[in-house]
C-alpha cells in the first residue's frame, strides 16, 4: 500500500494544479458539445414555439381587447346618440302635449262661454218674457184699480170699454213718464 501512495504522491508531484488533466478537459468537452446539442436540438426550439405561442397570445388579448374597446365606444355613442333622440322626442312629445292641452283647455272655455252666454240669454229671454206677462197682468190689474177708482171719485160707472182702455192707457202712459224722470 505503501507503493501506492507514493505512486500517487509522484504523479501529484508531477502535475501541475494550474494545468488541467487533459481526459478532464476530453470529456468535459464532449459532454458540454451533448449538452448543448440537446438544447439547441430539442430544448431552444420548444422554449421558442412557447414563447412564440405566449406572443400571440398576448398580442392576440390585445388585439381582441382593442377591437372590444372600440366596439364598447361606438356602442356607447350609439348609445348616447339614441338617449339624445330619445330625449329630443320626449321634449316634442311633451311641447305637443303641452300645445293640446292648452288647445283642448282654450276649447273648454270657449265652449263654457258660449254655454255661459246661451244660458244667460236663455234667463234674459225668460226674464223679458216673465216681465211681459208680469206687465200685461199689471196693466189689466192696474187698469181695473184705476177705472174703478176713477169711478168712484168721478161719482159715475166707466165700465164702457173703449173708455177704460183709454183711461188705462192714459195713465200706464203717465206712469212711464213719470218712472223715466
Amino acid at each position: 500500500m505503501i507503493e501506492l501512495y507514493l505512486a500517487a504522491a509522484t504523479e501529484e508531484a508531477k502535475h501541475n494544479p494550474i494545468v488541467p488533466i487533459w481526459q478532464e478537459l476530453v470529456i468535459g468537452t464532449v459532454a458540454f458539445g451533448v449538452l448543448c446539442f440537446v438544447l439547441i436540438k430539442f430544448v431552444f426550439p420548444q422554449m421558442e414555439k412557447t414563447f412564440q405561442a405566449r406572443v400571440e397570445a398576448i398580442e392576440g388579448g390585445l388585439k381582441k381587447a382593442e377591437t372590444a374597446q372600440a366596439e364598447a365606444n361606438q356602442l356607447l355613442e350609439q348609445y348616447k346618440a339614441q338617449l339624445a333622440e330619445a330625449r329630443t322626442e320626449a321634449a316634442r312629445i311633451r311641447d305637443e302635449a303641452r300645445a293640446d292641452a292648452e288647445g283642448i283647455r282654450q276649447d273648454v272655455l270657449a265652449k263654457a262661454r258660449e254655454e255661459s252666454d246661451r244660458i244667460i240669454a236663455a234667463g234674459n229671454e225668460q226674464l223679458a218674457a216673465q216681465r211681459e206677462s208680469i206687465v200685461r197682468e199689471l196693466r189689466s190689474e192696474v187698469g181695473t184699480l184705476a177705472v174703478d177708482l176713477a169711478g168712484k171719485i168721478v161719482g159715475e160707472s166707466l165700465a164702457d170699454e173703449a173708455r177704460t182702455r183709454g183711461t188705462v192707457e192714459r195713465f200706464i202712459a203717465d206712469l212711464d213718464t213719470a218712472g223715466q224722470r
